[in-house]
């Protein structure tokens, strides 16, 4: 799935994956999702064959997009209509130069994990729907019933990650919707919890590649 612009969410029992503009979000078999489209979006979907799919990671991710990558997924999207259920030697090839391409590109992080445990789940839907919110991890335990140590030992068990790196990309996340839908970088900044322009601009380069500006104009 590759969003020539704006931003889609994929969800699977795993978690949700961001993917942005000028990025690919890998779905591999097996795993049933759903997607959706933020902004004015230009999404385009293509399958693989198994033979070439297994070559992929077994588990969803997000890429980034060389030129050449980008030329082969809208060369494969477009109106000639390589993507079809019996494909010609021209679009195998092609296929099989993108899923060679693919690895040689650098994986995003870009995954929202789904929590297991009810303390995390309890903990992410408050950020979720709150996420310019900066309670320390030792108040918000305290109204979930939890200490701060028990949280960050369960966010490292689980994702491999502190409850820093966690807020950042769930605020990443929301930064993505919101530029999508036109609104400014101190808008964004501060509906997701950053102090200042500044340091938003700081993380989301971090992250996505690109400072906002750059990113809007994708």
């Amino acid at each position: 799935m590759y969003a020539a612009s704006g931003v889609l969410t994929v969800h699977t029992e795993r978690g949700t994956s961001i993917v942005p503009a000028n990025r690919v979000g890998w779905t591999p078999a097996g795993f049933s999702h759903y997607h959706r489209a933020h902004g004015d979006t230009d999404m385009r979907i293509l399958f693989l064959p198994a033979t070439l799919a297994r070559l992929l990671p077994d588990r969803p991710a997000v890429f980034a997009v060389s030129a050449l990558t980008r030329e082969l997924l809208l060369t494969l999207t477009g109106p000639r209509s390589y993507d079809s259920e019996t494909p010609d030697a021209n679009s195998a090839r092609l296929r099989r130069a993108l899923v060679d391409e693919l690895p040689e590109v650098q994986e995003q992080p870009l995954q929202l994990p789904e929590p297991q445990d009810d303390r995390l789940q309890a903990l992410a839907r408050f950020l979720y729907e709150q996420p310019a919110d900066n309670t320390s991890l030792a108040e918000l335990g305290q109204t979930i019933g939890a200490s701060a140590r028990t949280l960050s030992r369960l966010l490292h068990n689980e994702f491999g990650m502190t409850f820093y790196e966690w807020r950042t990309q769930l605020r990443i996340y929301h930064a993505l919707l919101l530029l999508a839908e036109g609104h400014d970088t101190t808008y964004v900044a501060h509906a997701c919890g950053w102090s200042n322009p500044s340091s938003f601009i700081t993380a989301f380069s971090t992250v996505i590649g690109t400072t906002p500006g750059r990113y809007r104009k994708t």
